[in-house]
């Protein structure tokens, strides 16, 4: 029997490992066999994933809902934490959820409703502070496009010359491109692309996401994920056809679909910032999710479009922010929007 001496204890763990790695590599085999990947659902009903961002404004959803005798949630199923809720809207299946506050849990969790269930296009409602100061709480927005306004680079200063920075050479050959790109726009008298202006906020230098899906041979910068135009229509008239809505303040609601949202990681509570960010991306609101949504969506190929109630000016206000007191009003006019953009889905078949 061999006796493994201190000496020889490395020449032991090396044969171990040896084995471990053989082992493994048969487990391997065996398992690349295996069916990986989401379900593909050939067979099962396509649903309407109807979503929020948290429990205020799914109140106003599951409010609607109870109050409909042709809708109902059925069931719920818990994946990793998150509830699910199955039922129907009307002829429609759907599945509501939320998404929890932030790009993160955006991401993650609709990603994880596109694995687990059979949706075919996703309407997300929530609320939102304003960019554009035209808008007061209660009016909805549903915009057109979605960027990142927090997608960055912060830089040194450049003690060499005054009020500039010393930028990355892979961050000024993106700056370089951009602005070839615009002169050509310009000199062309069209302007389709909707690129930002790329100027900075002191340090803080806008840059764009990189994202990759079937078709790309490698990941692509873009600055901003678009909504499906077929949902942006039916958002169009099904906002035009909606009666008066009330806010807080007893004005009329203003209803509005197009132009461009933005979204970050941080809650925007700065009025410098936001005035900042409504001449760099021309953008009307501002949240944590929707540009997540988008982006996952897209790379999904699931079609999708969100629907935005404004609970205050984003930095606007004296003394502390006023989200709070607005967010149960405005929500229930943003599921009012929401609702009536199932219902004109229904009616066109789509």
């Amino acid at each position: 029997m061999p006796i493994f001496t201190p000496r020889s204890t490395p020449r032991f763990l090396f044969y171990l490992l040896a084995l471990f790695w053989v082992t493994g590599c048969a487990n391997l085999a065996v398992d690349s066999q295996a069916s990986y990947g989401p379900k593909s659902f050939i067979s099962a009903p396509s649903m309407t994933a109807v979503m929020v961002a948290y429990e205020p404004e799914m109140q106003g959803l599951l409010e609607r809902i109870a109050s409909d005798p042709n809708s109902a949630i059925e069931s719920e199923v818990t994946i990793k934490g998150v509830n699910y809720l199955i039922g129907h809207y009307h002829q429609q299946p759907i599945v509501i959820f939320a998404t929890g506050i932030s790009v993160t849990n955006a991401a993650m969790t609709t990603q994880m409703a596109l694995d687990y269930f059979p949706i075919k296009q996703v309407v997300f409602m929530g609320i939102a502070g304003a960019i554009n100061p035209i808008w007061k709480p209660g009016d909805v927005v549903v915009p057109e496009r979605w960027y990142y306004h927090d997608e960055h680079v912060y830089a040194n200063p450049d003690n060499t010359r005054e009020g500039k920075h010393i930028l990355p050479s892979f961050y000024e050959s993106f700056l370089e491109q951009r602005k070839q790109e615009r002169a050509s726009e310009q000199a062309s008298g069209s302007n389709y692309s909707h690129l930002p202006d790329y100027t900075p906020f002191d340090f803080i230098y806008p840059n764009e996401v990189s994202y990759v899906m079937r078709g790309m041979q490698q990941r692509e910068k873009t600055p901003y994920f678009s909504a499906t135009p077929r949902l942006l229509d039916a958002a169009t008239r099904a906002l035009a056809n909606m009666p008066a809505q009330p806010t807080i303040d007893g004005r009329p609601a203003q209803l509005h679909v197009g132009g461009n949202g933005v979204t970050g990681s941080v809650f925007l509570d700065n009025r410098e910032y936001r005035k900042w960010v409504h001449r760099v991306f021309n953008a009307e609101i501002t949240e944590m999710e929707s540009a997540a949504i988008g982006q996952v969506c897209t790379v999904n190929e699931v079609d999708w479009v969100i629907i935005r109630a404004v609970s205050d000016l984003a930095g606007g206000q004296e003394g502390e922010n006023t989200l709070n007191d607005y967010n149960l009003d405005v929500s229930r006019i943003g599921a009012n929007a929401l609702f009536a953009v199932l219902d004109e889905l229904l009616t066109t078949n789509k």
